[in-house]
Formats: structure tokens, sequence, C-alpha cells
């Protein structure tokens, strides 16, 4: 039988596996952390950071109240346009974000506000069309890799989910983008890479996709998904595969901050042996 690795090689090397980016991918190269952002949120409410104190969703509700007390969220959006970002030439040497261009995914989801993903494949000369709303879902050229902004993009204000009441919104998964990812995944293996198994918001996806199988009457035939952990969790890896989602783990011996690093060169090793 093979294993869990060769299974995933395969079907990236096919063309059916997709891709779902997180954050920890994007502070490889230096990305801000959220923390950056919750403590410009409480210098411009003019607030103590005892308000969020022990709220896994602080930054949410301060953009919240952000929005309450500006009307608005357009002066946070320039102000994440311009510090949310990283230098080029940093993702130009990554060699994490070259991997992830060279493996080839039909489609690249995101919860990354930034522009990481877009600059590698501009920067290594791969086509791609970036999505984050209906319009550019319907004018996506095929063919091509789309990285879909699933939280957003600068360019477009309305795309943005920033605010706790956003994330609540999200939580009916009938959006345009929520339509589209369950037509992409629903045929193909998924990989996460770069998320906190503990993010409400990743969990609610995952159960949803677990979800959308169960009453379909073909469980059974649902493609293999799998979620790389940098470290194994037991706890994490069994509610996980209840929802059909295997847990990847670095193999032994590898250093935790190269972990992501080496899984993807052994799995592009794997989609290249015969």
């Amino acid at each position: 039988m093979p294993s869990s690795r060769e299974v995933l090689a395969d079907a990236i090397k096919r063309r059916h596996a997709i891709l779902f980016v997180g954050a920890g991918v994007s502070m490889t190269v230096g990305l801000p952390s959220w923390q950056t952002l919750v403590d410009h949120l409480l210098k411009e409410l003019d607030l103590s950071p005892d308000v969020i104190e022990g709220m896994s969703n602080g930054y949410q509700m301060l953009a919240e109240f952000y929005r309450l007390k500006q009307g608005g969220i357009g002066p946070l959006r320039s102000w994440l346009d311009r510090n949310w970002k990283v230098d080029g030439d940093r993702v130009a040497k990554s060699r994490l974000h070259k991997l992830i261009v060279e493996l080839d995914f039909p489609a690249i989801y995101t919860t990354n506000y930034d522009r990481n993903l877009e600059t590698a494949f501009e920067l290594h000369n791969k086509a791609y069309a970036k999505i984050a709303n209906a319009r550019e879902i319907a004018n996506a050229a095929d063919g091509v890799t789309h990285i879909v902004k699933y939280h957003g993009d600068f360019d477009d204000d309305s795309s943005l989910v920033l605010t706790e009441t956003d994330f609540l919104n999200r939580l009916s998964f009938d959006s345009p983008l929520d339509i589209k990812f369950r037509a992409d995944a629903l045929g193909r293996t998924i990989l996460f890479i770069g998320y906190s198994m503990s993010d409400p918001n990743i969990r609610l996806l995952l159960h949803r996709i677990w979800q959308t199988w169960e009453n379909s009457g073909h469980k059974a035939d649902r493609p293999r998904s799998f979620v790389f952990m940098p470290s194994a969790n037991p706890v994490q890896e069994a509610l996980l595969a209840r929802w059909g989602i295997t847990v990847l783990a670095p193999e032994s011996g590898a250093c935790v901050d190269d972990a992501l690093l080496m899984f993807l060169e052994d799995i592009q090793a794997r989609t290249r042996a015969s």
C-alpha cells in the first residue's frame, strides 16, 4: 500500500491536488506577526491591551471596533497594504516559495492578505490568475494556477475578511469564493500548510468539507486530504482523522524550523521519480 506521502505526490503529479496556504508560509520570509496588527489597532484606538486579554479573536474584535469608530476600514486597509508586505528579494531567495511555484498546483487558496505568492509566481515567470471576488472568478484564465485570496485582497476593500462580522458572515460558507472552493475541492486532494490547526475558522472549513462528503452518499470516494504539521500532536491527529484529514509530520531528525521546506522537497522528489 502506498504511503501517505506517495499518495499526495501522485495527486500533485496528476494535478489533482490543491494547496491551502496559511500565515506560517509568509512568516518564513518576514511577514509581520498578528501581534503587530493588534498593537497598531490598540494604538489607533487609544486602548489598553487589557481590553482583549484572553480573547483568541482579539484582532477581529478590534478591527470591528475600528470600523464602528471610524465608519469604515479604509485607513486600516491602507496601513495593512503599506506594512503587511516583505521585500521582494526575500521572496526571490525563498526556496519554499520556489517549491510552491514549481509544484504546479491548479489552484492555491490562501487566507493571507499579502502578495508573496503572486510575487513568487512573477519572479519565477509562471503565469497565474489572482481571484478575490466573483468578477475575478469569471475572468480568470484557464490553464494557469488560480491564486485564490480566500480572505480578500488589498485591491478590493469589500473582499477583505478582517473584522469579527466578516468572519461570522463567512460561517455561512456560501460566498462566491466558498462555492468555488467546494467545486475545486470536491474531487481533489487538499494539502494545508502553514496553519495552526487550533484556528477555529480553519477547523470550520475542514468540518464543512467533511460534511459535504458525508451528505453526498459517496463518502468512500472522497480523495484523501492532508495537513502538514511541524510537530506531532496525537489529539489533533485523532480529531482531524475523524474529518478524513491525514496529518503529515516531519521525518525523524528533521529540524523544526526547516520541516516544511524539507517536506515539500521530499514531495517534489517523489513527483519526479519515475
